[in-house]
């Protein structure tokens, strides 16, 4: 029983709510035409290869697949990262490392490898553009007109109000943007379970994305507590990072506020995801990304904390 907990536990920390509603190829599809406004009819035509496991902490692709020899890299952000670029650069990489593995890459023959595009969809609350095109290069230390090696994603904001011509052509990704508001809003005045679930069922009975909440009810509940506490604890290890530095006023109180901040947010989402996820202090570190080496000290704080 501890074994079926524990997987359903890693399949769900894995995954989000925008790779469940897109995971089929129907859905995915349709994203695709109406990315690139293309007309293809036929979802088998998709050759899917989204990365299953991290090679980095806490990094994880979300979608990619082949179509008509171009590899599409697809990401989904609630916070604005402008370090996506080398994200995708590590997932390319990873992709072509598959596709090569059995092939001669030292061999006189050139390698037929397809074209690459990466595109984000962006839902978070930061105000950003329509569109905007991020380079790898703008990361570079020394800064070249004609970078050596260059890598552009483009990023599309998918908040209500914004690139209404894509929305309307892929019906899936509106109703998935309009089921993430209704989750959010209700979270600022309801206890974030009960937020959900209204959201839920709101939407099930307005045909919004019914089918898929109908029959994935229970675990888009539970991801949407993990996308949602994961979201707080990275924006509260900012703020309380900042605020407890700057009480300090030097540069070492800065150093030990920034530590101590970001201790005590692993700690109240750990607490959270325990509480909210039925999980254990173990699943819930691992969730959050926080290295095997610290799981000790923490459960010692968390131990702690209950007496």
């Amino acid at each position: 029983m501890a074994q079926d907990k524990e997987v359903t536990a890693n399949r769900t920390y894995k995954s989000s709510v925008f790779t469940m509603v897109f995971q089929e190829k129907k859905e995915l599809l349709e994203l695709y035409n109406a990315v690139s406004g293309k007309h293809y009819e036929d979802p088998e035509k998709l050759e899917i290869n989204t990365l299953d496991n991290a090679i980095y902490m806490s990094i994880k692709n979300d979608l990619s697949f082949i179509i008509d020899s171009r590899l599409s890299l697809y990401e989904h952000q609630s916070t604005y990262n402008p370090n996506l670029p080398l994200r995708c650069l590590f997932y390319v990489a990873d992709i072509y490392s598959k596709i090569a593995l059995h092939k001669d890459i030292y061999g006189s023959t050139p390698l037929s490898i397809p074209d690459p595009q990466f595109v984000i969809f962006y839902n978070g609350e930061q105000e950003v553009p329509e569109r905007e095109i991020m380079r790898l290069s703008s990361l570079y230390t020394v800064k070249e007109e004609r970078p050596k090696l260059e890598l552009e994603a483009v990023m599309l904001n998918i908040r209500p109000g914004h690139n209404q011509r894509l929305m309307e052509a892929s019906r899936t990704l509106r109703e998935y943007a309009e089921f993430v508001e209704r989750v959010r809003k209700y979270a600022k005045t309801m206890v974030l379970e009960e937020a959900v679930e209204r959201a839920v069922t709101e939407c099930i009975n307005e045909e919004i994305l019914r089918d898929f909440l109908e029959k994935n009810r229970a675990e888009v509940i539970k991801v949407c507590l993990y996308e949602y506490n994961q979201e707080e604890h990275m924006k509260f290890v900012r703020e309380e990072g900042f605020r407890q530095g700057h009480e300090q006023g030097i540069e070492q109180g800065i150093e030990q506020g920034q530590k101590e901040g970001q201790e005590f947010a692993c700690l109240t989402n750990i607490r959270n995801l325990m509480k909210n996820m039925d999980w254990s202090a173990a699943e819930a570190m691992k969730a959050i990304g926080i290295p095997e080496e610290k799981w000790q000290g923490y459960e010692k704080k968390l131990n702690e904390s209950q007496k």
